[in-house]
């Protein structure tokens, strides 16, 4: 995908960026603490290399963009606001994978979101959350929230904390559907229930463990002792999975990894795990066609 269609197809419409012809040189944004920032994809973000095999890519820790605003700095998986790869757009229907730190008291003001499944995984601290449908709720280590955008939803994240960070990993799924009606959802979830064992925390289905989404999709993690071996069946025909070490180091189908490595894999009905140290690791098994 080219810059052009990266601006139209994977930003308009999600409240990061506005482009119109009348903003000459600088795209402003709709999330209140940050600064206009410069248009995406000029040559002082230089692209970093992704090693891509038939069925399988690597994206070291290190090889990710960067964005640090001192009250948010944030690590982007793929392409995302003024970090533009075009080897790095998205993987299958996963278009956003952001490792975000917050610092105390501080936050992303009232933005708004539409036709995309967004799926935030707190790490560390209390991130309060409150949006357009009236719901106003904490999240913490433990817990995974879910928004359909849908028609179009409007929200703010902050650190309620003064004296601490918060982490959080911030997730966005292309949907099956578009125009859905839109929803908000979190749960509580048992830690014990991931310990050596690849706990399910988000599917298509309702009624499944975890929350749900309008996508053929289905997010794992484990906290995984040394040693600890076991094998990931794909569920959804065509499906592949990207895998992102949260800490440790783990080896997939032989690619050793370490913490805040990502690794795609596709075209296989099952992948070997191993961890290599005391890990956590989060698995996201998606479409690869959008």
């Amino acid at each position: 995908m080219d810059r052009k269609k990266f601006l139209k197809t994977s930003l308009l419409g999600t409240g990061v960026l506005a482009v119109s012809g009348a903003l000459g040189s600088v795209i402003h944004n709709n999330i209140d603490e940050l600064r206009p920032i410069d248009v995406v994809g000029f040559n002082h973000l230089p692209n970093t290399k992704s090693s891509i095999m038939a069925n399988t890519i690597l994206h070291k820790a290190d090889t990710r963009g960067n964005a640090n605003h001192g009250w948010l700095n944030s690590y982007h998986t793929f392409s995302f606001a003024n970090y533009y790869n075009p080897e790095r757009m998205h993987f299958g229907v996963l278009r956003v994978l952001n490792d975000d730190t917050v610092q105390a008291g501080r936050g992303f003001g009232t933005h708004p979101h539409d036709n995309m499944e967004i799926i935030s995984i707190p790490l560390e601290g209390d991130l309060e959350h409150k949006d357009s449908m009236g719901n106003v709720a904490t999240i913490r280590n433990g817990d995974i929230q879910v928004m359909s955008a849908g028609t179009g939803i409007q929200h703010s994240e902050y650190n309620k904390n003064k004296d601490s960070l918060v982490k959080f990993l911030q997730i966005w799924v292309f949907p099956n559907q578009r125009n859905v009606t839109p929803r908000y959802d979190q749960i509580s979830l048992n830690l014990a229930d991931r310990k050596n064992k690849l706990q399910q925390i988000l599917s298509p289905n309702p009624i499944d463990e975890g929350v749900w989404i309008h996508q053929n999709a289905w997010f794992h993690l484990g906290d995984l002792e040394k040693g600890f071996q076991t094998q990931y069946k794909i569920k959804g025909q065509g499906n592949g999975v990207y895998a992102f070490v949260l800490s440790g180091a783990v080896t997939i189908n032989g690619e050793a990894l370490s913490a805040r490595d990502g690794y795609g894999i596709w075209n296989v009905e099952q992948f070997d795990i191993r961890a290599d140290s005391q890990s956590e690791l989060l698995l996201m098994e998606v479409p690869m066609t959008i």
